[in-house]
């Protein structure tokens, strides 16, 4: 059994590392009774589990909380010709220390025992139903401002710190093979499922960490790892191999015992676009689905089957990991 971790791109990471973790402050906190208007600083707001209590943007959905910093404030300052009141841009809570809009969603803001959820990097703009885009028109919170819901809550007030935990995506990937496993040849398959996910993971700003298994044709070892993967919540799980119908192909059959709910379109329509010039792609049985909250794919097991799944799984992840965690911001 081999296992391994690999984070992002280099850009990406210096990042996400530098401010992992990172402290920035709150400046001002700020409530509007109606959409629409500036909101207008108070001493302090209360989080629940709808928002900021008595705003009027609270509700259950995925824009609870509304943040901008003072980065984004000094720039548009320039083009409005004039010093901007906090609120003005109907931010809830306006920020010190880091750039906001560089985060991604899924990852949290911690202020002690208060846990906020990113899940919006900007919106879409009012235009002339904004007073800011009257004036100047343009404005910086559909750019730079993003969103979040509560996980925790509490009160907040100017001057509190804010801590940054990015969201660290856990990935199993899983090769099943006797002669690979053996040592017999290099296991080609897994890597080339980690060189498919990397760019996503990149494109989307998410830190991720893969942890890979190269184990003989063995239905046993192969629920260990499913069970494995399950307990410790992994995010997703690639298997690469045995998808045929030879006497030690079973992964389909084993993963099919562990998974909640199936997801039979994808792998439906891959083989339907390959089978359709190569028949032999419509014999291939692999399997999607979510077991638990971890999503699981079942890849065949040569590299050019890889590099075809996965252009086609990759078109959905992204809003299968916003639909599984209840955001609705297609």
């Amino acid at each position: 059994m081999i296992a391994g971790f690999v984070l992002i791109s280099q850009h990406s990471r210096k990042w996400k590392m530098e401010f992992q973790n990172h402290t920035m402050k709150v400046v001002s906190v700020n409530i509007s009774e109606k959409k629409g208007t500036v909101k207008q600083p108070v001493q302090a707001i209360t989080l629940y589990d709808k928002g900021v209590l008595g705003d009027a943007h609270s509700g259950k959905w995925h824009r609870m909380v509304s943040l901008l910093g003072t980065e984004s404030f000094r720039k548009f300052e320039k083009d409005a010709g004039r010093e901007l009141a906090y609120g003005e841009f109907a931010e809830n809570i306006t920020t010190e220390g880091m750039i906001l809009y560089e985060m991604a969603p899924f990852d949290q803001l911690h202020l002690g025992d208060i846990v906020l959820e990113v899940t919006q990097i900007g919106k879409k703009c009012h235009g002339a139903g904004c007073a800011i885009y009257n004036e100047v028109g343009n404005c910086v919170m559909p750019k730079e401002g993003i969103f979040a819901r509560v996980i925790s809550g509490g009160d907040v007030k100017a001057g509190d710190l804010i801590s940054y935990h990015p969201k660290v995506f856990r990935v199993m990937v899983i090769t099943l093979s006797d002669r690979a496993s053996s040592g017999e040849y290099e296991d080609l398959s897994g890597p080339e499922i980690q060189k498919q996910l990397l760019p996503f993971f990149e494109m989307n700003r998410w830190q991720v960490n893969f942890e890979s298994h190269l184990i003989p044709d063995d239905p046993k070892k192969l629920e260990e790892l499913l069970f494995k993967a399950k307990s410790e919540k992994f995010d997703m799980v690639f298997t690469t191999g045995g998808t045929g119908i030879g006497p030690r192909d079973f992964t389909p059959e084993v993963v099919k015992q562990h998974i909640d709910k199936e997801i039979p379109g994808i792998m439906e329509a891959i083989r339907l676009k390959y089978g359709m010039e190569k028949p032999n792609a419509l014999l291939s049985r692999g399997v999607a689905g979510l077991m638990n909250e971890t999503f699981v794919y079942v890849l065949p097991g040569s590299v050019r089957a890889i590099k075809e799944y996965m252009g086609e799984i990759l078109k959905t992840l992204r809003h299968l990991l916003f639909m599984l965690n209840g955001i609705d911001n297609h």
